[in-house]
């Protein structure tokens, strides 16, 4: 997944940068535009409370929505830039994501952490598309195929729901706790990351004015706690509440005596030699703002 990521971005840099220098002549400011946009979108994430321990892996039933709006410029025939708002909500659960009865995903199962997870996301993106517009607007092609790639901040929040074990009196069963203050692991872990946006989608022009597409785009992030999972057990001394301890060691089970210290300090929570990841797919409608056209002076 990593080598395939860098071949994304390299091939991409490569080809907008002959792209541009090929079509900067011959596209005037004239037929430069400016669009607007909304998306709804589906929401999924890759990391330690999943089917399987691996970044392809996620789990359809925990998607959620999310929703967005955009500005887009057109600079040449093939290439736009992108500023995208967006918020969105992931979700994990290892009582409905673990196969107990599979002997990999067994320990997750009894793990039996779970999160939720609301994410806002800015960010500003560069998109190639595969076939050129070199008219204006109004002749722009039918359907288009493109790609993109950029960059993004994002701000987080992972929260753990109280369900079942024994649930200290600090806490309420069905409540949402914010995991971050709890440093279940003993981190401290920013709630603001950045992440590397990039995908591809295609977009269908409806008449003048407006166009819709399909689009799909992973986030590679630099944080391994959009879960609130990542390393090891600590001790119970570095837990410094009733709360703290009960998501830092999980809402433990008692139906197998083979998993009774498993949870016990040093040994492994989460998998932690990987970040996580979340993935974006869904609809966009965009309206192109016409330019406005100036009449040549005479003198």
């Amino acid at each position: 997944m990593k080598q395939l990521f860098t071949n994304i971005l390299a091939l991409l840099l490569v080809v907008s940068l002959v792209a541009t220098e090929a079509s900067a002549q011959q596209f005037s400011k004239r037929k430069q535009y400016n669009s607007v946009g909304v998306s709804i979108n589906a929401m999924n994430y890759f990391g330690d409370i999943v089917p399987k321990a691996t970044i392809p892996s996620l789990r359809f039933a925990a998607t959620r929505p999310n929703i967005g709006v955009n500005f887009t410029h057109r600079f040449a025939p093939r290439i736009s830039a992108r500023a995208s708002f967006a918020y969105g909500r992931i979700t994990g659960d290892d009582e409905k994501a673990a196969d107990k009865t599979d002997p990999d995903a067994k320990y997750r199962y009894h793990r039996n952490m779970n999160f939720r997870n609301d994410i806002l996301e800015l960010s500003a993106v560069g998109i190639f598309d595969l076939i050129a517009n070199r008219n204006n607007y109004i002749k722009r092609p039918d359907f288009v195929p493109y790609v993109f790639a950029g960059v993004a901040v994002f701000h987080h929040n992972p929260k753990g729901l109280v369900k079942g074990g024994s649930v200290p009196q600090s806490l309420s069963e069905g409540d949402y706790v914010n995991l971050q203050p709890l440093k279940t692991e003993g981190t401290d872990y920013s709630l603001t990351s950045i992440s590397i946006p990039f995908g591809g989608g295609v977009r269908y022009k409806v008449n003048k004015s407006f166009d819709i597409g399909l689009e799909i785009g992973w986030r590679k992030t630099f944080t391994d706690y959009l879960d609130d999972v990542s390393n090891t057990y600590i001790e119970d001394a570095k837990l410094g509440s009733d709360a703290a301890k009960y998501f830092g060691r999980g809402i433990t089970r008692n139906d197998d005596a083979s998993f009774v210290n498993f949870n016990n300090p040093g040994e492994m929570r989460g998998k932690g030699n990987e970040n996580d990841w979340y993935i974006v797919t869904g609809l966009n409608v965009n309206y192109i703002l016409a330019p406005r056209v100036k009449s040549p002076k005479f003198r």
